[in-house]
This record gives structure tokens, sequence and C-alpha cells, in this order.
């Protein structure tokens, strides 16, 4: 596979539609990300053009990863936060097309993330995973630490309950100091 690009995504409707077909895939695979199965491409598409509305407002970022010209991944990182935690972002909506998976996308996808935390000044990332067939192995090789599990959190996208796995990640050795 030819190295992964990533870039941040803005609006057009073909980001769009990429990104719905991510979202549709991944729900019709198990993937617990807020959707429930079958979900509708106009269900998808709204969700995203929300989102990157909240990205254009720089309350969020959303990356892509790129197989050539085709968008095979994306994750969210959450800033608009409330005044108390200006130092933290939240991870959310990591996705990659099960043709892609288990090739490092996720990987690539995570670390331009932090860097853009980082860059933002938040120190501290936190997420959440399904503990049913959910990323907590891979959230954890590379370098979250697991907080704990809130059992029956959410329905699977086929229903019947998942607990969810709550991690974090400080991204510097220095705890912020408060402002």
């Amino acid at each position: 596979m030819p190295p992964i690009r990533i870039e941040t995504l803005t609006f057009s409707p073909a980001i769009c539609t990429a990104l719905s077909e991510i979202l549709v895939e991944t729900v019709a695979h198990g993937g617990s990300v807020s959707f429930m199965h079958p979900l509708s491409l106009a269900v998808a598409d709204a969700f995203w053009r929300d989102s990157l509305a909240s990205a254009a407002r720089n309350e969020r970022i959303v990356l892509g990863a790129f197989d050539g010209d085709t968008l095979i991944g994306t994750v969210t990182l959450l800033l608009n936060l409330p005044p108390n935690q200006p130092h933290r972002a939240e991870i959310a909506k990591m996705m990659t097309r099960v043709s892609h998976r288990h090739r490092g996308v996720a990987t690539v996808l995570l670390r331009a993330a932090e860097r853009m935390a980082i860059a933002r000044g938040r120190s501290l990332l936190v997420l959440d995973t399904a503990e049913d067939e959910g990323a907590g192995g891979l959230y954890e090789r590379l370098g979250f630490n697991l907080t704990g599990v809130i059992p029956d959190y959410a329905l699977k996208p086929d229903g019947g309950f998942t607990g969810t796995l709550i991690y974090w990640k400080r991204l510097s050795d220095t705890p912020p100091s408060p402002i």
C-alpha cells in the first residue's frame, strides 16, 4: 500500500459522500459509533454536513486518511469543550474502511490527531470505545490509559447493549497549569 496521506477535511459534496459511505459501512459491520443499522446515506450525510459545519467554526477537526484519491478512514478531534476544560480534546468517530483495516490507517490518523491537539494547546485526550468489538487494544498500544468500563452504555448497531471503555492520554509530561 502506498503511503497514507492525512488531510484536514472541509465540506464538499464529494467529501461528504465519502464520509457518509464510511459511516454506513462501519455501522453495517457492527461499529458502535452512535448510529443504528441500517443507517441510510441521507442520515449519514446530515451528520457529516453538521460535523463539517462545526469544523468550519473551529469547534472540531475532521481528519481524513487517503489511499491515492480514495478516502479510507477518518477521525474527529472535538475541541469545543466547556470553559473549564481548555486543556483537553476528545477523539471521536474513528473509522477505517473494512478493506483497509489492520494496515496502520487508524494509527496514522490518531498520531495526526495528537499532533493537531498539541498544536492547539491541548495536553489531554479522552475517548471511549465499545467494550464489545471496540478498538481498546489499538488505543492501549498507542499509549491510552483505560480508566474503566461503563456497562450497558449504548446499543450495538444491531441491538443489544454494550459497555463502553473510557480512555485518556496525556500529551505532555507536564500537567497543565490552571488559568
